[in-house]
């Protein structure tokens, strides 16, 4: 079994399948890693004629109300000695190459839409090098041909294993190619979502002597050159696989507390690996760390929610409602804030 398909087995597990209020999805990728999605719309499938849940159908089933929508920058190739087609970046050991074209993909089926499905779906512009000091070109072409992007991201860094994959120079936050596209997000006032590593998965942070986080300063420069100006999203609060500390929180509340304008969303597995307490079994209920509460009360207008899906949206509801045992737990300014009220202030202005 393909650890993608793993992953969508423990959220298809979880015992509830819609939120108990509305919220918004602020980041699905809506295609996977071979650049395959089963669209926004609900269709049966040409060839075994099982039902393909469409996007709009999952957000309806799940209370989503509103989704932003990240296309993948990169592409996992099939290469010729692996004899199982792989569909998730670490299915096995072939490599990860950009592929611009994923920006085609959302941006056709996002004109496909109804005017009022339109105004559900938050699309944005990811399909770069991050490494490439010619991607701001690529960026201000397609924002002039398709002007109806509400963002940037979420541009692929320092990302575990899927960075030793990638072929090409190692991306980072502070890249010389990333200033030109931060100019760009300042100037037309559009938020950029990053996962960039707080660390390395190599350095153990398990224990209380762990050492320092040693990516963070890559982002730190970035927030401290471009100073409140730039709406950053750092996606799932910098971890990752085999990413962690008994402190994250610690950190991660001095990063807001220092930079004004830095956003956070609470994706993927930074929800079930730090977030929460340990659970036996998928079916157990998602029950928030103390310490987690307090920092999504006192920073409530910086952080959202968002289900990570790649291109498959069957399990969309479950994987959201999740969050229902964090956002009851909340004041009612924090779960509104939290649930939908910040991803509507940044990605849906029109």
């Amino acid at each position: 079994m393909s650890m993608t398909s793993t992953l969508l087995e423990s959220f298809a597990k979880h015992p509830q399948s819609r939120t108990f209020i509305p919220v918004v999805d602020m980041h699905l990728h809506f295609v996977d890693f071979l650049q395959q999605t089963d669209g926004f719309h609900t269709k049966t499938h040409p060839k075994t004629g099982e039902k393909v849940v469409g996007l709009l159908e999952s957000m309806e089933e799940g209370y989503i109300q509103k989704n932003v929508v990240f296309g993948l920058p990169v592409k996992k190739k099939w290469e010729f000695f692996e004899p199982v087609k792989p569909h998730y970046y670490l299915d096995d050991d072939s490599k990860a190459i950009y592929w611009p074209s994923t920006d085609e993909i959302v941006a056709s089926h996002y004109l496909g839409l109804s005017e009022e499905e339109s105004h559900r779906i938050a699309p944005t512009l990811v399909g770069f090098d991050p490494t490439d000091m010619c991607a701001i070109d690529y960026v201000e072409e397609m924002f002039e041909k398709y002007p109806f992007w509400a963002g940037i991201g979420e541009v692929l860094l320092r990302h575990d294993d899927l960075t030793n994959m990638t072929l090409d120079e190692v991306p980072r936050a502070n890249h010389p190619a990333l200033k030109a596209i931060y100019e760009f997000c300042i100037k037309k006032e559009l938020p950029i979502c990053l996962h960039q590593n707080s660390t390395s998965v190599a350095s153990d942070l398990s224990a209380e002597t762990a050492g320092p986080y040693i990516y963070l300063h890559e982002l730190r420069e970035v927030l401290e050159t471009h100073g409140d100006d730039l709406c950053l999203i750092w996606a799932h609060c910098g971890v990752s696989r085999r990413v962690n500390h008994v402190e994250y929180h610690t950190m991660v509340r001095e990063a807001l507390l220092e930079h004004k304008n830095l956003h956070v969303d609470l994706s993927w597995i930074v929800y079930d690996d730090t977030i929460c307490e340990p659970r036996k079994e998928d079916t157990d209920p998602h029950i928030p760390k103390t310490e987690w509460i307090r920092l999504c009360e006192d920073f409530c207008d910086r952080i959202m929610i968002g289900s990570d899906l790649c291109g498959h949206f069957s399990t969309h509801g479950k994987t959201i409602a999740r969050y229902n045992t964090l956002l009851e737990t909340l004041s009612e300014k924090a779960r509104l804030n939290i649930a939908r009220h910040n991803a509507e202030r940044l990605y849906f202005k029109k």
